[in-house]
Formats: C-alpha cells, structure tokens, sequence
C-alpha cells in the first residue's frame, strides 16, 4: 500500500486510545463502588446504578467525597446533587 502499518493510522491510535480511557472508566468505578460497600453497606440496585452511571469526573468528585461518609445517606444525598 503506502508503506503504512495499522498501528501508525490515526484511527487505530484513536480506537486505543478510547480503550484506554474505558478501561480506565471501568477501573474507577469498580474501586468507587468496592470502597462505597466498606464505607456505607451493601448498595441497592438502584444506588449501584446511578454510580455505574457517573462520567469519570464525577466519579473522581466521588472518589473524593466517600471518604467524608458515615452512611447511606451521605451517599443518596450526594447523588441527588451531582
């Protein structure tokens, strides 16, 4: 072709470069909500929900925030905000 691989195309380095980013997305979420279960208790479904929904700066707000929780309630009330 033109002596260019497809590691040296831009779509590829943009397709790995969004795994990244997901894979990072899914790390985050996974350590939020195993320290939310130590920090407030098991987590409704519902609850579980709305954090798997969070963009990844608001999980880093979350990350952040948890660490000022003493129950459940701090967690819903946070959510209801952001």
């Amino acid at each position: 072709m033109l002596g260019i691989t497809l590691k040296e195309t831009r779509v590829y380095r943009e397709i790995k470069q969004e795994g990244r980013e997901e894979g990072r997305q899914e790390g985050e979420k996974s350590l939020i909500l195993r320290q939310l279960k130590k920090r407030v208790g098991e987590l409704s479904p519902e609850v579980r929900q709305s954090v798997e929904n969070l963009s990844i700066e608001q999980l880093e707000n979350l990350g952040e925030a948890l660490l000022d929780f003493n129950s459940m309630v701090d967690l819903e009330n946070w959510l209801e905000i952001h």
